[in-house]
């Protein structure tokens, strides 16, 4: 979080580590981006946990989702669908990251690949492990089909990390668009979204609608930059709110809408694949609460214990992500194998709510087991390296990834490959990471 100085010795173990960096962090710090940024993710976990509801009902595995079983847990979507904040946290803090470097041709050089460093690297052993997953399912006499599912549950944070991945190296085209127009370029994107939805539903142009993977995303994300920006005053917080709540009305009630904020099985609409204006709604009432609080949340984060956690948890945040789900499935994987232990309650039943929180303990401990394998490779995309590849690689390497990400979270590991995984997609990704983070034996000659 901060840089100690060289005489110092940072302590070892992340705790330890948090504490000492939390006393020597500047004042000046917005550490209310650190916290909204972990507690954002955090909330994603939850909702996974909590609206993924895997059961075994005649003597097969279903991944239930609670919101097409329980209808009124679809409202819950609005308090764990919180990727416009992590978007807009984001935005605010790739603002401050070029600030500082566009004006020094060093700096500028390695930017994008240490901005992709971090975001990159963990998601190698992601990869991986399920490719030698699917192989040893597929030995084991497992079907595809079933694979294929589980993967896709697993490798769902992904389909995020793909969008945010293309924005990230694409901030030093859409800074100085900020330098020119301002407020005036999240009005535009989100007046973009708002036509896109019109043409995509209104005229029956359904292919439009993908193009609000871009005009939400980076309206968002532009946002973030206002709230950065000494030069823009941001909206009022209670305005804002109040724009997004009457938007959300208008939407659901007055349009039709999906209520849910998360893809729901059997329903004709997703409000989030494709995206559509709902999310820039919700991320308006989330984005405007956020603000409201912002000076009490930045005092309150001053006590330095307070602050010395919100840094723990950043340090660990992007594992948490990445390996949560795939905890949920090894968790199925061992109540199956031990005969189906706790999994035979019907969802959203009293007796099943009951037992959400020993099941939630034993995700905590499955994940802790994950985070513990897994963190070295979080911990290494921190340390960065003496010399990075320019933008152009950075560029490359990461629509590199992002293309084979995307191919996962479309349609998992890939099962019915004759490999047993989509090698292609496998390949994509370890290629990208290598081409935007590692600056390889002819590039450091030239």
């Amino acid at each position: 979080m901060t840089e100690p100085a060289h005489s110092e010795t940072v302590p070892k173990g992340l705790w330890q580590a948090a504490k000492f960096a939390a006393a020597r962090t500047p004042k000046q710090r917005n550490r209310s981006a650190d916290l909204y940024r972990a507690v954002s993710i955090l909330f994603v976990v939850m909702g996974h946990w909590l609206l993924v509801a895997p059961q075994i009902t005649g003597g097969e595995v279903h991944l239930t989702l609670l919101l097409a079983e329980v209808r009124w847990t679809q409202y819950a979507t609005w308090v764990f669908q919180v990727m416009p904040v992590f978007f807009f946290v984001g935005g605010y803090s790739n603002a401050a990251s070029w600030t500082s470097a566009r004006n020094d041709p060093a700096k500028r050089h390695d930017w994008a690949s240490k901005r992709l460093f971090r975001l990159l690297l963990p998601i190698q052993p992601l990869v991986l492990v399920w490719a030698i997953a699917a192989v040893a399912a597929k030995l084991g006499g497992l079907e595809p089909d079933l694979i294929d599912a589980a993967s896709q549950a697993a490798l769902l944070p992904v389909w995020f990390l793909a969008v945010y991945i293309v924005i990230t190296i694409f901030v030093p085209v859409f800074f100085p668009v900020w330098d020119r127009l301002g407020p005036a370029s999240v009005l535009l994107l989100a007046g973009g979204a708002i036509a896109v939805d019109a043409i995509g539903f209104g005229l029956g142009q359904g292919w439009l609608r993908w193009t609000n993977y871009g005009f939400i995303w980076l309206a968002v994300h532009q946002m973030g930059f206002w709230w950065y920006s000494p030069r823009h005053k941001t909206p009022s917080p209670w305005l804002l709110a109040l724009i997004g709540v009457v938007w959300m009305a208008i939407l659901i009630k007055g349009m039709g809408f999906p209520v849910s904020l998360i893809s729901v099985p059997g329903e004709e609409i997703s409000n989030t694949r494709p995206p559509t204006t709902a999310m820039l709604a919700i991320g308006c009432v989330q984005i405007g609460l956020l603000l409201a609080v912002e000076k009490p949340v930045h005092r309150w984060l001053a006590k330095v214990k307070v602050w010395a956690a919100v840094i723990f948890v950043n340090q660990i945040i992007m594992t948490v992500y990445l390996w949560h789900i795939t905890a949920v499935i090894t968790l199925l994987g061992l109540s199956w194998a031990a005969g189906g232990i706790g999994l035979s309650r019907l969802p959203g039943t009293a007796e099943w709510w009951a037992y959400r929180p020993l099941w939630i303990a034993l995700l905590v401990v499955v994940l802790v087991g994950f985070v513990a394998t897994f963190l070295r490779f979080e911990a290494a995309s921190k340390k960065g390296k003496q010399a990075q590849p320019g933008y152009g690689w950075a560029f490359t390497g990461a629509l590199t990834a992002s293309a084979g990400l995307v191919m996962f979270s479309l349609n998992g590991i890939g099962a019915t490959h004759a490999l047993g995984f989509n090698l292609y997609a496998v390949v994509l990704v370890l290629v990208g990471v290598r081409i935007a983070t590692t600056l390889l034996p002819w590039q450091a000659q030239s």
